[in-house]
């Protein structure tokens, strides 16, 4: 069927809203690496927008001397491998009892479950719940209260249920029990909810602020997120970092603008590397989780 006129028209409209919020997006990021591989002249007088002018690496040089961002990297890092492999684990052996139909007490537990998405018990008690477990200032402060997202559980769940009962039936009659069924015809059957779950949980772990701000008091532990805020908020800080750079000269090629930038990029560029390889599986495997609800 040809569209209509007026369906035409709202098309269009659409389409240029969309592509007005698509370069309203893009724009923050293509002038950050702009910034961050310009001249201090061209930053000075505002002449950068979206593409550098005066092509110069001594930001990302200094920023490399004079911080830890590179302890900060490998810290970021291990929370959000570690994290990961936690909440996928916990979110799997949870997700999978609430799909079977069998299940005592399912409806219970997914309602109390989504219960937590209503109602929080806010920051000072989980503080103190922390602190009463002793691990305040270890990592496990930002992987445990934060291991089972209630949101991805009830996307994974409802993945799970979707596979047809006919596959439980067929593996039943071969002799599976519950674990190989989930090990052996579950999860290779969920790739998609996987993948895409797999990059919730890592967008998170790796943009950990807040909670690396409450639980975390020893400054070698700070990752990416919490070093670049100090960073930008910091003017003495970038003087220091250009002092700290080694080599006296470079103060005039570096300005704290472009150090900012160059920060900046630092800690967006792992995720913008990974998202390419999970975002095949994205679409399919949020729509296939919400379908039921």
């Amino acid at each position: 069927m040809k569209p209509t006129a007026g369906e035409k028209t709202f098309y269009a409209i659409n389409s240029f809203i969309l592509l007005l919020l698509g370069v309203t997006c893009l724009f923050p990021l293509v002038n950050t690496i702009a910034l961050s591989l310009s001249d201090l002249q061209a930053i000075a007088s505002g002449k950068v927008t979206i593409y550098p002018v005066g092509w110069n690496t001594d930001a990302f040089a200094s920023l490399f001397r004079g911080t830890r961002i590179v302890p900060a990297f490998w810290n970021s890092l291990t929370i959000t491998i570690v994290g990961v492999i936690i909440s996928m684990v916990a979110t799997t052996m949870t997700a999978y009892p609430l799909s079977r139909r069998i299940f005592f007490g399912r409806r219970f537990f997914t309602l109390a479950m989504v219960f937590t998405m209503l109602f929080s018990g806010g920051m000072i008690p989980t503080y103190l719940v922390v602190k009463f477990y002793g691990i305040l200032d270890s990592y496990w402060a930002l992987w445990l209260p934060a291991m089972i997202s209630t949101y991805n559980l009830l996307v994974m769940r409802t993945f799970f249920e979707n596979i047809p009962e006919e596959v439980d039936d067929a593996a039943r009659i071969d002799g599976c029990t519950d674990l190989s069924y989930l090990l052996r015809i579950v999860l290779p059957l969920s790739m998609p909810v996987i993948a895409t779950l797999t990059l919730f949980y890592g967008v998170g772990y790796w943009n950990s602020f807040m909670s690396v701000l409450i639980y975390i008091n020893e400054t070698s532990k700070y990752n990416l997120t919490v070093l670049v805020q100090n960073m930008i908020q910091s003017q003495s800080l970038l003087q220091e970092i250009v002092l700290q750079s080694g080599q006296v000269e470079e103060q005039v090629e570096v300005v704290p603008e472009s150090l900012k930038a160059a920060g900046v990029l630092v800690m967006v560029i792992p995720m913008l590397v990974v998202y390419p390889f999970l975002q095949k599986h994205f679409v399919k495997g949020v729509m296939l989780g919400s379908v039921k609800g």
